[in-house]
């Protein structure tokens, strides 16, 4: 908190030098990728963020929110509009999203989340130095991806197969033979189902027929994260449990997710946009891991699909919708 306190105080100062009392008030533009779903949980937390550090919306800054409409390929298009109006900084949630805005993009300062190693996918150079324009946080959640499978076969024991869903052209691979490799240890076999759009992600959920699967698990893929809602809304027709990565997924129905909280990301990168705002170089300031996870469950979910929640399982969460 004092950290915090300080970078406010610092940035209300930095505000105030720029801009003297008989000068007009800068209001700075912020540019917003919303995927939507779940994501849109990241600009709740930017605002609350930006607030705690004594940013007015309206007054100190504005937010250009850009909606993809569940469209990957829209990025491109989005991103390049953005920095041709003009916004000092732009913000991306998802690993799919940044690769596409830098790639689309030559000069604006971008602040991200990924959910895998920026490194390793070319987003930044290294964690301490990341050079280049771009920097912001990692919280490598898709490497949580077989404690999920466990943490999934401890509520349900008896499941054998489960379904996953992802996009064979996001950067998923890796996580993808890591899970295989879990369930495999699990005894559980994987449904896999390649989706290239959201229409067939839709067609293959309703495709599934009873008994085919066990259960739904979560694969790290931006367009099926984006698609949460319609899923879970799917699953829990069909009594299928889920298992999912981000807090407010159990908020929509999931059964069960282990991993973030976009809100808390969203407010931890409003201290990256505040600082590159005020003239820092993304390149310079260091990728922050999260490393805090939470294991959320959703009873009434479980009563609904009848399952019962293991007292283990129960005592270890960090969250129990009612």
């Amino acid at each position: 908190m004092s950290r915090l306190l300080a970078l406010a105080l610092a940035g209300l100062l930095a505000l105030v030098c720029a801009n003297p009392p008989d000068a007009q008030p800068r209001v700075y533009r912020i540019g917003v990728i919303d995927l939507g779903g779940p994501y849109a949980q990241v600009v709740d937390g930017l605002r609350e963020g930006l607030r705690d550090l004594g940013l007015q919306e309206g007054k100190q800054y504005a937010l250009l929110i850009r909606d993809t409409a569940v469209d990957l390929q829209a990025v491109d298009g989005l991103a390049k509009a953005l920095e041709a109006d003009g916004v000092d900084v732009l913000l991306t949630a998802g690993s799919s999203v940044t690769l596409a805005a830098m790639k689309a993009t030559r000069r604006v300062p971008i602040v991200f989340h990924s959910g895998v190693d920026p490194v390793t996918i070319g987003l930044v150079e290294n964690f301490r130095k990341p050079g280049g324009r771009l920097t912001g946080l990692t919280s490598q959640s898709r490497d949580l991806g077989p404690k999920r499978l466990e943490i999934l076969k401890e509520i349900v024991p008896t499941i054998r197969r489960v379904a996953v869903f992802y996009n064979a052209n996001s950067p998923t691979q890796n996580s993808l033979r890591a899970i295989r490799e879990a369930a495999q240890g699990l005894k559980i076999q994987l449904v896999e189902r390649q989706v290239r759009s959201i229409d067939e992600l839709h067609a293959s959920l309703r495709a599934l027929r009873p008994g085919e699967v066990d259960a739904i698990f979560y694969m790290g893929d931006a367009m099926v994260s984006s698609q949460a809602q319609t899923t879970i809304a799917v699953a829990n027709a069909k009594r299928l449990p889920t298992m999912y990565w981000e807090l407010g997924t159990v908020r929509m129905g999931a059964l069960a997710s282990y991993g973030v909280s976009y809100r808390t990301i969203g407010h931890q990168a409003a201290t990256y946009v505040q600082r590159v705002l005020l003239g820092a170089k993304p390149g310079d300031l260091p990728v922050e891991r999260i490393d805090r996870f939470h294991l959320a469950l959703n009873l009434k979910t479980a009563k609904a699909i009848g399952v019962t929640i293991p007292k283990a399982v129960l005592d270890r969460a960090d969250e129990v919708v009612q």
